[in-house]
C-alpha cells in the first residue's frame, strides 16, 4: 500500500516560473529518475532542444531556487509529435501545442502541483491563442489525461520510442 509523504516544502512555496538556462542540469536529473527503467528519458541536449523550440511555454516548479518538475510544451503540427531519439531541430507554424513532457519530483506528487503546471499551459496557450493542445500518454497514463479533458486519437500511432502503449490525445485549448 502507497503512504502518501508529506512534500519537504508545502505547494504554497513552490512557484512556477520560465525555465532558465541553469535548470537544465536538474530538468534532465528529474526526467532520468521518473522514466528509470521505462527507456523513455532524452537527455539533456533533447529536453534543450524542445526548451530553445518554445521557451515562453516551458515552465519550472522552483522549490527555494531548485527546480523540482517541469513542463516542456511546444508548437508542433496537429497529429504529429516529436520523436524521442533526437534533438528538436525546427520550429513549427502551428494553432497545436503539444504538451512533450511533463515531471513533478516524487517528493511533491500528489500535492496538485501537476495541475497547477497544466493550469498555467492552459492559460498560455490561450493567451498565445492555440487552438488545441495535445501529448502523447505512455506508460499506461491514458485515463489520466483523459480525466483532464484530453480525447484519445487511436488512429494516430506516435513514434515507436513512446513505448507500446502510447496513446496520442488532445483536446480544444479553450479561448
Amino acid at each position: 500500500m502507497a503512504r502518501y509523504r508529506t512534500p519537504a516544502c508545502a505547494p504554497a512555496d513552490v512557484r512556477i516560473r520560465h525555465i532558465a538556462a541553469h535548470d537544465w542540469g536538474a530538468i534532465a536529473a528529474l526526467e532520468d529518475r521518473a522514466y528509470a527503467g521505462r527507456a523513455l528519458a532524452e537527455g539533456r541536449a533533447a529536453l534543450e532542444s524542445r526548451g530553445r523550440a518554445s521557451p515562453g511555454t516551458c515552465f519550472v516548479l522552483d522549490a527555494d531556487g531548485a527546480p523540482e518538475g517541469y513542463l516542456l510544451a511546444l508548437p508542433y503540427p496537429e497529429f504529429r509529435c516529436p520523436d524521442l531519439r533526437g534533438a528538436e531541430e525546427s520550429r513549427h507554424a502551428t494553432e497545436n501545442l503539444h504538451l512533450h513532457d511533463i515531471v513533478v519530483a516524487e517528493h511533491l506528487r500528489g500535492a496538485g502541483l501537476a495541475g497547477r503546471l497544466l493550469a498555467r499551459l492552459t492559460a498560455t496557450a490561450r493567451a498565445r491563442r492555440f487552438r488545441r493542445i495535445s501529448l502523447v500518454a505512455v506508460a499506461g497514463t491514458s485515463a489520466f489525461w483523459t480525466r483532464r479533458g484530453y480525447r484519445p486519437h487511436y488512429d494516430v500511432a506516435p513514434p515507436p520510442g513512446y513505448g507500446p502503449w502510447a496513446v496520442y490525445m488532445s483536446r480544444e485549448a479553450g479561448r
